[in-house]
């Protein structure tokens, strides 16, 4: 029996607000636990929440981003839930009157580009954290991260497979570092998401029992999870069996998903409005003044590109797909004329890098400012691309500065062309039975000569003047 898979996902953004949602605790990472909390985030009674302007002006500005309705008029609820980290018993959301609603996106994945409808993004405030292994046989509380301001976005269930699933939380991660609103960093838990997986019958109109996998933050696990998950469920309805709805855990380490409770629905939480708190109302000139301070987008980017700049659209796709690459691309072409050369480098040799190592651009140790030397040393001949090359890797190993480098490994290109000649006349004079074959109409051979002058000189020689030479010396 053929099975169609449906997968969903719940993306939680943390927003760079240097405050959190309802408090005036900061939101800094890295801080000793419980140091970043208040009287608002540990829930005393008789302490009242205050909405922070700056997470509503980021939602919007991720609303009108997706081309999505902004309700100008929005609310609070509470969801009642309990568990250590949430000292209040209940957390605070948008259930009935979100900020932002129906959207869409545009992927692109297994070679195809597709649209994938956003239902809503809503703001709420984060839990704390568990620890679990700081204290044998004793579980602790940080509360630093409770009351952060998060936005959650609810994708429809339109994605058909792990590639897409992964492209679509790529390109939310695109448009939030764009926009500035997020710093994108999954390690530290700025981005997570929760993957809803269900399968049915190809004919059928109703979809499954979906099951949902909890917090997931990076583009691997996202993957291994769904594949995992789409293999556990087809193995139970092929059985004969049914599919239970339930929340999930995905363990990285067992590369598998295991059962963590059964699946909440909305009348669980008991959702109420929150009376702490009045509608929000944004006017018709904050939401232009909002509009009109948007940048340029990874779509608007690719197209400007592939039109302005005339790079390939691969290129561009590529390009535009990080802020960072971004970035470096634009201040690179500032240190040269040459911008396809400057696309070539980071379509190629630092995108084979990245791919290595598995690792995102703005978790490397390259910078738009070493990439800009490096282009622009390339372009003055001070190394040739074979040395720019060692001397690329050599930062993304140790983060030195390009001159730097060069400097103390004495890269310096030999542009000496009386040196360079000599060099290569020795070259010519010890291989006539090379010499004998190429002018005998082996060209290929002339590779032979060039490689040997490279050799020679460490690699140090101008290609092009290398070049020139070595074809006047084989007439």
């Amino acid at each position: 029996m053929t099975w169609q898979t449906v997968i969903g996902l719940e993306i939680h953004v943390q927003l760079s607000t240097k405050s959190k949602l309802f408090s005036g605790a900061s939101t800094g990472f890295g801080a000793e636990p419980n140091t970043h909390v208040d009287l608002v985030d540990m829930g005393l009674p008789g302490v009242l929440p205050v909405p922070n302007k700056d997470a509503f002006l980021k939602a919007i500005r991720f609303g009108l981003a997706t081309n999505a309705e902004i309700n100008q008029v929005s609310s609070f609820d509470r969801k009642n839930y309990f568990y250590p980290d949430l000292p209040k018993g209940y957390q605070i959301t948008q259930m009935a009157m979100p900020i932002v609603g129906k959207g869409s996106i545009k992927i692109f994945a297994n070679g195809e580009e597709k649209i994938i409808n956003i239902t809503r993004a809503h703001l709420e405030e984060d839990a704390g954290k568990s620890v679990h292994d700081l204290f044998e046989g004793e579980t602790g509380i940080d509360l630093n991260r409770a009351g952060t301001p998060l936005l959650e976005i609810v994708s429809e269930p339109e994605i058909a497979n792990a590639k897409e699933a992964v492209a679509y939380f790529k390109a939310i991660r695109q448009i939030v570092t764009f926009l500035d609103i997020c710093d994108g960093v999954m390690a530290e838990g700025s981005m997570r998401c929760d993957v809803n997986v269900s399968m049915k019958k190809v004919d059928d109109s109703e979809l499954g029992t979906r099951a949902e996998i909890k917090n997931i933050n990076s583009f691997k696990f996202i993957e291994r999870a769904i594949a995992f998950e789409i293999d556990r469920q087809t193995k139970i309805l092929e059985s004969g069996g049914s599919v239970a709805q339930e929340t999930r855990l995905y363990d990285s380490v067992k590369n598998e998903t295991r059962s963590m409770r059964s699946k909440e629905e909305a009348n669980d939480y008991r959702y109420f409005p929150e009376p702490d708190l009045l509608p929000v109302v944004i006017s018709d000139k904050e939401l232009e003044e909002i509009r009109s301070s948007l940048p340029e987008l990874p779509e608007q980017k690719e197209k400007r590109y592939i039109n302005e700049v005339k790079l390939e659209a691969s290129e561009a796709r590529i390009i535009a797909s990080s802020k960072t690459m971004a970035n470096m691309f634009e201040e690179a072409c500032l240190k040269t004329d040459d911008s396809s050369l400057v696309a070539r480098w980071l379509v190629g040799e630092v995108s084979a890098l990245l791919n290595k190592d598995n690792i995102e651009i703005d978790e490397s140790n390259l910078t738009s400012n070493n990439f800009a030397v490096l282009i622009g040393r390339i372009s003055d001949k001070t190394i040739s691309g074979k040395i720019a090359k060692s001397v690329l890797e050599e930062i993304w190993e140790s983060g030195d500065g390009v001159d730097a480098i060069i400097k103390d490994k004495g890269l310096v290109q030999i542009q000496d062309e009386s040196l360079l000649e000599s060099i290569a006349k020795k070259i010519v004079e010890d291989n006539p039975g090379q010499v004998n074959a190429y002018k005998g109409g082996k060209d290929r051979l002339f590779g032979f000569f060039v490689g040997q002058v490279m050799k020679e000189t460490q690699g140090k020689a101008n290609p092009q003047s290398v070049n020139e030479i070595l074809k006047k010396l084989l007439k």
